[in-house]
């Protein structure tokens, strides 16, 4: 709880500038998750690339959904997962329901993923990375009628347990500070 809702009584409303700051910083887990997203699509000429966009947008929903879920809610995280499946010229849906089941993976274990370390939000993440990538490899099959090689799926579930990482690290500074609305 913030100082002013201890005290009881009238309050000022907020101003426009208050106001949008509050916005912004809850726009914030979205926003940059997004700016990731289209930033893996800038031509860097790396040999695994492609596989970046879905590493990077699993970490990012994993990441806010245990830590800032109401900034991360379902629709959003829809919209998210329909950008993953344009960006990455996957058959609609797949993306979208891979990233709510993500997300409904860590709104479920938020309670005790919260009160563990790094190291026990990391080690929940890449089950669910694996399970993830498994998932859209077999929707991807099952919607393109064809049997589809699983080793693209596997780099990308290692790609995402190894990257989070390097993800978590400026994403928790941003929790902590520009994305926290406590802070506006």
């Amino acid at each position: 709880m913030s100082g002013s809702d201890q005290r009881p009584g009238i309050r000022p409303r907020p101003t426009l500038g208050r106001r949008l700051d509050i916005a912004a910083r809850r726009a914030f887990p979205v926003t940059c998750t997004i700016v990731l997203m289209l930033l893996t699509e800038l031509p860097f000429g790396f040999a695994a690339q492609t596989a970046l966009l879905p590493a990077l947008t699993f970490g990012c929903v994993w990441f806010w959904s245990v830590y800032r879920p109401t900034a991360m809610p379902p629709p959003l995280v829809f919209l998210t997962g329909l950008l993953l499946d344009l960006l990455g010229y996957l058959p609609l849906g797949v993306g979208v329901l891979t990233l709510l089941c993500i997300h409904g993976a860590a709104v479920r274990w938020r309670r005790f993923l919260v009160q563990q370390g790094f190291a026990m939000t990391w080690l929940a993440f890449v089950p669910v990375a694996m399970l993830a990538s498994a998932l859209s490899w077999g929707l991807t099959a099952l919607l393109g009628f064809r049997l589809i090689p699983a080793g693209p799926a596997a780099f990308q579930a290692t790609l995402a347990a190894a990257l989070y990482p390097a993800l978590a690290i400026p994403l928790a500074r941003a929790h902590r500070s520009v994305a926290d609305p406590e802070r506006a």
